[in-house]
């Protein structure tokens, strides 16, 4: 395995129980994939879709990356990592995406979210609460079925989350809000929503997600079905997130702890052999290497290890081989590389591209294995 020293990148602080030479490598490279990604918001060579929708400071392909920030700072104490969160929220004025009730413009919330915990205070999340607020005074009365509109921002039920890579864009910051607030109404709705989508796009005999209802009937040249590796990715990582703020006592948490095992379960199993995911799910032959999905699935994985859902000694070689993976795809200079762009379908992918929420999905693994390693 390739390991970047932290001495080579002149880190000037780790956090707490940072002494391993293992964790410090861990966290070294992820320090140098953000700097490299902080060095290139408005301008990333890699990227080669969606141009326009990526660069706008509330995207979700940013939102995503914020979201690994947060995780980053608090694992590495790395001050300017928190610093450059909270001067992001100042720039955006703590503002969600200005599409009420998309999911995608919920996602960067999540980083407000994380720096109203940290100092910022209620105002860091009053214009996200504001949104809530607005949604659960006139719910989305919808079909989960994915109808394309002629004008694609129209279709219906994109007011929903009719798609599975909202499960990891919007559920997290509902739930997290209730933690704030203490009111329980965000949180209620959420987990209900979840449970609707996961009823509509959970193919209970594969155990995975399909990307939204179009492919349900969708298959391969083989006759396989057609399981998205980032879509399941986002969906893995983001139970992973909600689980993380839903009280121990909640109701809803042994259905998501039960979902969340079986994935992991079947996910495993389709791990390849250099340690990536195929970017469609079950047609692993000639499948390039792929970093989106790989890293929400490692994520996911080292968290259930570290908090007591999966056992080590089932699932840590899965973890080590997919991190491995993973540190193989950054180049030199800290570009995350292997990313497949924009799509809502496994795509071609090659080494040189890259996205924000790729970079994203690398903080949110590196900073799962780092925490595994504090033990």
């Amino acid at each position: 395995m390739k390991w970047v020293l932290a001495s080579m990148l002149g880190l000037t602080s780790l956090a707490a129980g940072a002494a391993s030479p293992a964790r410090q490598e861990v966290l070294a490279l992820a320090a140098r994939a953000a700097d490299w990604q902080l060095a290139h918001m408005d301008k990333a060579p890699g990227i080669t879709s969606f141009g326009e929708e990526t660069y706008q400071p509330r995207s979700w392909q940013k939102g995503a990356f914020w979201v690994g920030m947060t995780r980053l700072a608090d694992v590495s104490g790395e001050k300017r990592f928190a610093d450059a969160i909270f001067v992001n929220g100042a720039n955006t004025q703590w503002q969600p995406g200005p599409r009420t009730y998309h999911a995608d413009d919920h996602v960067i919330g999540q980083s407000y979210l994380w720096a109203a915990r940290h100092g910022a205070g209620s105002k860091a999340i009053a214009p996200l609460r504001a949104t809530f607020e607005v949604i659960l005074a006139k719910p989305a009365v919808t079909h989960l079925s994915f109808v394309p509109a002629k004008n694609y921002e129209e279709t219906a039920c994109l007011r929903r989350w009719c798609w599975c890579d909202a499960l990891f864009m919007s559920p997290p910051a509902w739930v997290e809000m209730s933690q704030q607030t203490g009111d329980p109404r965000y949180a209620e709705f959420a987990l209900a929503e979840f449970r609707a989508t996961t009823d509509f796009l959970y193919d209970p005999a594969e155990k995975l997600f399909y990307r939204d209802s179009r492919f349900f009937e969708r298959r391969d040249a083989q006759g396989r079905k057609q399981f998205w590796s980032r879509g399941n990715g986002w969906v893995f990582a983001g139970i992973v997130d909600v689980l993380e703020f839903l009280p121990k006592n909640s109701p809803q948490r042994p259905h998501l702890e039960k979902l969340y095992r079986e994935m992991a379960i079947r996910l495993r199993s389709l791990q390849k052999s250099d340690g990536y995911w195929p970017p469609s799910l079950l047609a692993p032959e000639n499948s390039p290497p792929e970093t989106s999905g790989t890293g929400f699935y490692v994520y996911g994985f080292a968290w259930g290890v570290k908090h007591g859902l999966l056992d080590a000694a089932e699932y840590r070689t899965t973890i080590d081989r997919g991190w491995d993976a993973l540190v193989r795809a950054v180049a030199g200079d800290g570009k995350v590389g292997w990313v497949q762009q924009v799509s809502d379908r496994p795509d071609v992918v090659s080494e040189s591209d890259t996205q924000f929420y790729g970079a994203g999905a690398f903080l949110l693994a590196a900073s799962a294995m780092a925490a595994l390693m504090e033990d």
